[in-house]
């Protein structure tokens, strides 16, 4: 059985393993065609892609943006964009920049609590220009405070927590505008993050769609099957496409595959086609 995973991150942000590594777990898994969904960055592209013609398999250029919704983050998936627009290029490394002033004093308040810790080893672990929470959450597991990225969230990291620094980023909108204006697909990634009620969910998402979202990603790792089903009549209801990724991040979500995420995840490969013909209309 053929298999889709349209969310998956490497080394290039803040996954674990190399985007080499990244296409290989996917042959394993039965996956014909995936989208490299790095944070911020699209780097990791260039070599995935090698890794896949050797492989046979078919990797969407991707990129993972996140955007401020009120107090919380909201992500936003950009598919078939012009990864290498060097206006794309620029917003992200906007982006970017705006981790490294975050980083170092996320830093501070973890030595504050006296945790023997320096954002120059964050750095050398993250190996790329793109470095976010879930390195410093690794620096800890490497250090032994704590036993795993969940517990550095829920411990320091997470908002509310000793060691949480806001990030400056852009709006939802301004998002959904980057990866359009690099002739991009914009979708929705795991709605379940956004805090919101139901029905507000659904006045997000309209407001998302004039804005020029279009799609949500209805099959996720973490969706119990009422929320697929939640999802799935929530894009249909609105006429918005229907996508899916596992978010694979290799050790800092461990319990999460390429192609299965936790297992039991399918994504129907119908989808990829419907993607397609609303590139191909522009």
């Amino acid at each position: 059985m053929s298999r889709l995973d349209l969310h998956l991150h490497t080394t290039h942000s803040d996954g674990s393993c190399t985007p080499t590594e990244v296409v290989g777990l996917a042959h394993q898994a039965g996956v014909t065609a995936l989208a490299i969904t790095d944070h911020d960055i699209t780097t990791g592209l260039v070599e995935a892609s090698a890794a896949g013609e050797a492989l046979g398999i078919e990797v969407i250029p991707g990129v993972e943006i996140s955007s401020s919704l009120g107090n919380s983050e909201l992500h936003i998936l950009g598919y078939f964009l012009d990864w290498q627009d060097t206006h794309l290029d620029e917003r992200l490394k906007t982006l970017r920049d705006s981790r490294h002033r975050r980083n170092p004093k996320i830093v501070e308040r973890l030595q504050s609590l006296g945790i023997d810790l320096t954002y120059d080893e964050v750095r050398a672990l993250a190996g790329s220009d793109s470095v976010g929470r879930p390195h410093i959450a690794r620096a800890l597991m490497d250090k032994g405070v704590v036993s795993s990225a969940k517990e550095a969230f829920d411990r320091f990291l997470a908002d509310g927590k000793p060691a949480y620094v806001p990030r400056d980023l852009p709006s939802p909108a301004e998002a959904i505008h980057w990866i359009k204006a690099a002739r991009g697909l914009a979708v929705l990634a795991h709605p379940t993050w956004v805090r919101c009620t139901d029905q507000s969910l659904v006045e997000l998402v309209r407001q998302l769609k004039a804005d020029g979202l279009d799609g949500v990603e209805v099959y996720y790792s973490t969706h119990a099957a009422r929320q697929t089903r939640e999802y799935l009549s929530l894009a249909q209801q609105l006429g918005l496409l229907v996508t899916g990724g596992s978010d694979f991040h290799g050790l800092t979500k461990p319990d999460i595959e390429v192609g299965i995420g936790k297992g039991s995840l399918h994504i129907p490969t119908s989808l990829l086609p419907k993607m397609k013909d609303l590139v191909a209309r522009g």
